[in-house]
């Protein structure tokens, strides 16, 4: 059986090599993940699309198999440096005519939503889950048991507990997924972060959350693109997560009253596809066979 790595393809954007997984034909299908992982989260998602479209799930810009950008630090993989790169890796791959439907995870669906906002006119249908329905007011409104771990990153000490010890990796992650992923499954997502400066991607994702006006330049960004989200006729798929992690209380509160939208829910903390991969596939589907009918 052909590896995840193997089935890699890869497209040069603005100078980097960016990698991505590659399957069917017909209207793109753009996958988009989040911080720490890479197209290998949409594994079991993707097969279920079979028949419904060009199915494509890039790596984004310093993570999974796409290139590490040189000299990394806090500037270097800020929203707006990955809203560029995904901007070219769309343009590159899909072209600038085609309609899109977009499938976005965590941080991907504010790269989705803020790229679909500046293109309205080539988005045809949007599915999210678990991500950035709007800026969050306070920590109040974060989840109570990972505010203390995500201030940390925040933090002066975040550094040490990111790039150091690959908190985000070794804890972050499998301690958001229902099951236990097996060694195989770790050790892909700790392959593209194995050395201490190649993690830098996963230490700036949380300092970008715009949490109570900080940073002002993403609470500004997904601000405007959010309310555009509330409003835009858009067909919409909000997989809700049971129990969920991000999209609780509030923040799930808004986006269920986002226009145009279905809803349907899996079992889930945050990484919802490592539990409920077929059938998020599925939902997705058969929203978009109900969209063609």
């Amino acid at each position: 059986m052909t590896s995840w790595q193997d089935q890699k393809r890869h497209v040069e954007v603005l100078g980097e090599r960016m990698s991505y997984v590659e399957r069917g034909e017909g209207r793109p299908i753009l996958f988009l993940h989040g911080n720490p992982t890479s197209s290998y989260l949409w594994r079991s998602v993707m097969p279920q699309l079979q028949g419904r479209g060009r199915c494509i799930a890039p790596d984004l810009i310093g993570m999974g198999d796409s290139a590490k950008l040189p000299n990394p630090g806090p500037e270097t993989y800020r929203f707006h440096v990955h809203a560029t790169y995904l901007d070219g890796f769309i343009d590159a791959v899909i072209g600038t005519q085609e309609k899109v439907v977009l499938v976005a995870h965590d941080w991907g669906t504010a790269l989705g939503f803020d790229w679909a906002h500046r293109n309205p006119e080539r988005v045809e249908a949007i599915a999210y889950m678990e991500g950035f329905a709007r800026p969050v007011a306070s920590w109040e409104e974060w989840n109570k048991d990972a505010t203390p771990v995500f201030q940390g990153f925040r933090s002066e000490a975040g550094e040490g507990m990111v790039l150091d010890k690959n908190l985000f990796i070794e804890r972050v992650l499998p301690g958001s997924i229902i099951r236990t992923l097996s060694d195989q499954e770790m050790e892909e997502y700790r392959r593209p972060f194995k050395e201490r400066e190649d993690r830098w991607p996963t230490l700036t994702w949380p300092r970008e959350i715009p949490v109570a006006g900080e940073p002002a330049d993403v609470h500004e960004r997904l601000t405007a693109v959010c309310n555009w989200m509330a409003d835009n006729e858009v067909p919409k798929l909000f997989v809700n997560a049971e129990p969920g992690a991000i999209m609780i209380g509030k923040l799930r509160d808004f986006c269920r009253s986002w226009i145009n939208q279905h809803e349907v829910t899996v079992p889930g903390i945050h990484f919802i596809q490592e539990d409920s991969g077929p059938q998020i596939g599925q939902a997705i589907a058969q929203w978009l066979r109900d969209l063609d009918s």
